[in-house]
């Protein structure tokens, strides 16, 4: 699993990412009891896990980032049935046939899969749910930001989520699609920009260029000092046998 990708985008995770819809959480309930205890691996900040503690699961939060990992904690602190977990995707520590379900939001493509898979076999109880998350933007092709260096190499991409890690992980996953509408503000929608694991850190040279395209894309479509997003949740269910 990749670790430091976000080290030092934590807040800007917490502040710009997007959330998950109700609908989503709902279909998950419809695939157990309520009494599952849930594994969520590569937690992050916590956006998808508070909406299970939230929902009265018991969950264990899984992230290997220290500073995700520290803002995870802060997120769930009020939830007692939701404990944070610092390891990683392929190495959680939990104990074995533990959880009923694991929920994966927005991280598959950064984990080892045949590791991972191999520890989902590990702590799942038999024919325990793997559940995968993903916000995918329709409506606009804007989180392709490139820059380059001086000799035209190219030093930093915004790209959608591409379908792969999904395509390899499962065999035949129940897909159930969900309508997230986001709006963001500039200061959300700046956070959202430089939360992902390829923007670049104020230290960087190219932070300033970065900085201007996203204000520019702000600038160009913002409505009444809003930006609006159509995004579509897609859910990928299976029982791993």
């Amino acid at each position: 699993m990749s670790i430091e990708k976000f080290t030092s985008k934590a807040d800007q995770y917490a502040k710009g990412r997007p959330s998950y819809p109700a609908a989503a959480v709902d279909y998950l309930k419809t695939l157990v009891n309520d009494d599952v205890i849930i594994a969520d691996i590569g937690a992050g900040t916590g956006k998808f896990t508070e909406l299970i503690a939230q929902a009265g699961y018991e969950v264990f939060a899984v992230e290997p980032n220290p500073d995700m990992y520290a803002q995870l904690q802060l997120t769930l602190a009020e939830y007692q049935n939701a404990k944070p977990i610092f390891a990683t995707s392929e190495e959680t520590t939990l104990a074995d046939s533990n959880v009923d379900i694991i929920t994966v939001a927005q991280a598959l493509h950064w984990f080892d899969l045949e590791k991972f898979e191999a520890e989902c076999k590990r702590i799942l109880k038999p024919d325990g749910w793997v559940i995968a998350l993903y916000n995918n933007v329709i409506s606009k092709v804007d989180h392709q930001i490139v820059l380059h260096d001086n000799d035209g190499k190219e030093i930093s991409r915004q790209a959608p989520y591409k379908k792969k890690s999904t395509d390899e992980f499962f065999t035949n996953p129940v897909e159930k699609e969900f309508t997230n509408l986001i709006t963001y503000t500039r200061e959300s929608w700046f956070a959202f920009m430089m939360s992902h694991s390829h923007s670049p850190l104020p230290s960087d040279e190219n932070y300033h260029k970065y900085v201007e395209k996203i204000n520019a894309i702000f600038d160009c479509e913002n409505k009444e000092d809003l930006l609006h997003r159509e995004v579509i949740t897609t859910v990928y269910a299976e029982q791993l046998n």
